[in-house]
């Protein structure tokens, strides 16, 4: 145990160096070039230590979660624990989020010159607009949308514009739907681990999935929103991929993964996750895949019917991302620096955890094979017996890991860190995609929040909370951030 937890300290370490790098780096590139565009690097944000009145609140969050959460989430019925979780998550973010006041902190987040609600009036004629939309995503178009509304699918903006509709107009209507939605994100996370892993496991990281420091920006950003519909669709097909309701389930989960790429087109990459969920449900898939790629047309049918052509409205959003700052930021900093970001979003808990993942995943690759002609000298040995020693061994890594009823047949912990690297592959491909150069502590919302579900295999369970809870209220108190 005190060498298994030298090891989870030594990776926590080496997030920090990468964290101080990232600063150093970054305020260096951006005093003398100017050309990284993040006040405090490499977060959008600004120094600015100050209290506000959702400091009480957020301490006593803190301090309640940190000292009850882990008994808690261990002894009530499971019901009950997902509508704890939820309500716990939006005291979390709402207290955080009012830190900075009502005012900057919820009800003008939307409504900059850079948001959705800058366009409400714009949608009188949605079917017109959509039509038209393609046209305004280029800097030199005329009328040429915002930042937030060109760089994503109609779908994003129309949430906002149907709020508008029924009479909940404003920005502090759009932070109330935002903060709401959003906080149940954890809540899909726990419903997916307990259905593909098991309840033991969901149970554990339940503290971590509601105190995570992503917090700090899931309250109010659109992303907090996008981040929820993502994970209700993984959610939804892991309830259908083993057999619960599988035909609603099914469908339910293509709808929300429908919505989801016409939510934000970096989002597409849950395809990875869903994938890997789908690796994890075996054989019962025969009954709700069907519904599941019924569901998936529905709103791409609605939304091309309606005259937006989503491949079209990518290939413009590529050219304005470069007309922007895109094609100024750095690619050979923000690659890894980004990476420095979602230390910060997810907690130095979750690098532990993840850590731990990948023991967990690669643990057998680690493991001498007694008496395994790898090891044997080569003398003697011919190329064609080393080949043959190679897979020999790799097929017996397999079966030790891989049992005879495929991934579905695995341990609850491994059909865990699968869920967690299946996650973290979705968000490295969107690192090295180029097309989320800063910015990531909101972008990456999405993706982060299946992260923090590693923390199930954690022990000292209040130790590592207090860890993220520390972070979370010195990046709120510290720093002005800018979503």
């Amino acid at each position: 145990m005190i060498r298994t937890s030298f090891r989870d300290l030594a990776a926590v370490l080496a997030a920090v160096l990468l964290v101080v790098a990232a600063v150093l780096v970054g305020r260096h590139l951006q005093f003398t070039y100017g050309n990284l565009h993040v006040g405090w690097p490499p977060l959008y944000a600004n120094w600015g230590p100050h209290l506000g009145p959702g400091t009480p609140a957020a301490l006593v969050v803190a301090v309640v979660v940190v000292a009850y959460g882990p008994r808690v989430a261990a002894r009530l019925p499971w019901r009950a624990l997902l509508g704890g979780a939820w309500g716990t998550a939006m005291a979390w973010t709402w207290s955080l989020a009012l830190i900075d006041g009502w005012q900057r902190g919820i009800a003008v987040r939307l409504t900059t010159r850079y948001e959705y609600l800058q366009v409400i009036d714009r949608f009188q004629d949605i079917p017109a607009t959509l039509r038209d939309f393609t046209g305004h995503i280029l800097l030199h178009s005329p009328d040429h949308w915002p930042p937030h509304v060109a760089g994503h699918p109609p779908a994003a903006t129309l949430t906002f514009v149907l709020l508008d509709r029924v009479g909940l107009g404003g920005g502090g209507w759009a932070g109330v739907w935002c903060i709401t939605v959003g906080a149940s994100a954890c809540v899909a996370v726990l419903v997916a681990v307990r259905a593909l892993a098991d309840e033991a496991l969901a149970r554990r990281a339940a503290p971590f999935l509601v105190m995570t420091p992503a917090a700090v920006w899931m309250g109010t950003s659109a992303d907090g929103y996008f981040a929820a519909v993502a994970a209700w669709s993984i959610a939804f097909l892991a309830l259908a991929a083993t057999g619960h309701r599988p035909r609603l389930t099914g469908f339910a989960a293509g709808l929300l993964f429908g919505l989801t790429c016409y939510l934000s087109y970096g989002l597409t990459l849950f395809a990875v996750i869903a994938g890997t969920v789908l690796l994890l449900g075996g054989p019962r898939l025969t009954r709700p895949l069907p519904y599941a790629l019924a569901g998936v047309t529905v709103v791409p049918l609605v939304f091309t019917v309606a005259g937006f052509n989503w491949w079209e409205a990518y290939h413009l959003l590529v050219e304005r991302y470069y007309q922007g700052a895109g094609g100024i930021r750095p690619y050979g900093y923000w690659v890894w620096a980004n990476l420095a970001c979602t230390v910060l979003i997810v907690g130095p808990a979750t690098v532990a955890g993840l850590r731990r993942t990948g023991v967990t995943l690669l643990g057998p690759l680690a493991r001498p094979r007694a008496r395994s002609p790898l090891n044997a000298p080569e003398t003697g040995v011919r190329t064609e017996d080393r080949l043959g020693a190679s897979v020999r061994v790799v097929s017996a890594l397999r079966r030790r890991v891989v049992p005879r009823a495929g991934w579905s047949g695995t341990s609850p912990d491994v059909r865990l860190a699968l869920l967690v690297a299946a996650a973290f592959t979705a968000l490295f491909f969107a690192d090295l995609s180029g097309m989320s150069k800063a910015e990531t502590e909101r972008i990456w919302l999405p993706f982060a929040m299946w992260l923090p579900a590693a923390c199930g295999f954690l022990p000292r369970p209040r130790a590592w909370l207090t860890a993220q809870a520390v972070l979370a209220l010195l990046l709120n108190h510290l720093l002005m951030t800018g979503w």
